[in-house]
């Protein structure tokens, strides 16, 4: 499990108002991008490799 003392969590600046139904994401980290539950911040978070991280945003922007 990777260490995510210090991670800064942000949400999408599209997420708007929408219930509180959004991830937040933390890519500060070295070698390491977190996803948390905004409505559960205490909760887990899902770790990515940054290349792995990329290729899902791609893959989510290009099937819109």
């Amino acid at each position: 499990m990777a260490d995510l003392t210090g991670a800064r969590w942000r949400t999408s600046t599209r997420s708007g108002d929408n219930g509180g139904n959004c991830v937040e994401v933390a890519d500060n980290l070295p070698g390491v991008v977190a996803v948390r539950d905004s409505k559960d911040r205490t909760g887990p978070a899902l770790t990515f490799t940054p290349d792995s991280w990329a290729s899902f945003v791609h893959a989510a922007k290009s099937s819109r």
